[in-house]
């Protein structure tokens, strides 16, 4: 297939020019405070948006934001070595767990807003080139011959994560059994020509020239037809519920803990789904910018997997799919020489 895989280098302190410890300084007004905003790739911006009208709140009032995104291992293994964080929003729930293992953030934080911690929803889907010249319909067409599939790293990415965990599912949910899924994922590795360590930068990777299709969250797919890219997308029949969780650090000031509780209102919800995302609250309507269907931006796939019902939730996943040593994807990558 004429295959030459690229690998991003991983920017684990994006932005981190800007980064600084929190803390309060007098400042015209009153006391300000920093918080030091820590996430992976894709919800930076949703979160531009929600910051400033944060600031507008009393409980914003005199707060300022220094952000640091990149691949969510990345970040949250960064955070656990030491990088100032007050507010964590990654992709998977392990890398908030990994926080709590290491004393960083309370194990509570699941129980602390009533919603699982969970701000932001997606799911997986399937980015083609404008017209879709491959006529891609689902998840069995990227393994046909001639297609090149771009889709982050999962040995830095969350995203990557989810994406895996979907493409070996929608065998089972077709009737297939773990060894049919075994071998798609093969197949599928077999046919990466780019694994960029996060998703934006697969995203990056794409719209660049590189393969045939992208594999990557709806709300991704969405804010590059925002921005003009020239792409469509596929919702397969059968695909994953990514759940995105924050969670606020031990020692944070009470801001960081208002500035997540402000996430669950309306007029943050609202700005999540303008940028692609699946609201956790009910009652957010509105057209969507960039959806296949702006006035039905999100429709429901036939087949919706979750990691709880369907993987045994991601303590289990982690185990069975990439632990370093025996997990499945960890032993196809190998195998398929797609591990760096």
């Amino acid at each position: 297939m004429g295959k030459k895989l690229t690998t991003a280098v991983a920017a684990t302190l994006v932005g981190a020019l800007g980064l600084t410890a929190c803390g309060s300084s007098d400042a015209a007004g009153g006391k300000e405070t920093t918080i030091d905003l820590v996430a992976y790739s894709t919800p930076q911006t949703a979160f531009g948006s929600i910051e400033k009208a944060f600031q507008k709140t009393d409980a914003g009032k005199d707060v300022k934001f220094s952000e640091s995104y990149g691949p969510s291992g990345d970040q949250s293994r960064a955070v656990e070595g030491g990088q100032p964080a007050d507010f964590v929003n990654f992709s998977l729930e392990s890398d908030v767990t990994r926080l709590v293992d290491a004393k960083l953030v309370d194990s509570d934080w699941k129980t602390a807003t009533g919603h699982d911690g969970i701000v932001a929803d997606s799911v997986v889907v399937l980015v083609v080139r404008k017209g879709n010249p491959k006529k891609i319909t689902g998840w069995d067409d990227l393994v046909k011959p001639g297609i090149g599939i771009v889709t982050p790293n999962p040995a830095s990415s969350g995203g990557a994560r989810w994406n895996t965990l979907a493409a070996y599912g929608h065998v089972l949910a077709n009737g297939g059994t773990e060894a049919d899924a075994k071998k798609y994922l093969t197949d599928y590795f077999k046919h990466a020509v780019s694994l960029p360590g996060s998703a934006r930068d697969a995203l990056t990777s794409f719209t660049s020239g590189n393969g045939d299709v992208l594999v990557s969250y709806e709300n991704e797919a969405i804010l590059a037809k925002q921005k003009g890219e020239d792409i469509d997308y596929i919702v397969p029949d059968q695909t994953l519920l990514i759940e995105t969780p924050a969670a606020v650090t031990k020692d944070a000031p009470k801001a960081a803990a208002d500035f997540r509780d402000f996430l669950f209102t309306p007029e943050a919800q609202k700005d999540f789904r303008e940028s692609g995302y699946r609201t956790v609250i009910d009652g957010i309507t509105g057209d969507v910018e960039g959806a296949n269907d702006p006035a039905n931006p999100f429709p429901t796939p036939k087949k919706l997997l979750t990691v709880a019902k369907d993987f045994g939730g991601w303590d289990a996943a982690k185990k069975k799919f990439f632990d370093e040593e025996n997990g499945i994807v960890t032993k196809i990558q190998i195998a398929t020489g797609t591990s760096e």
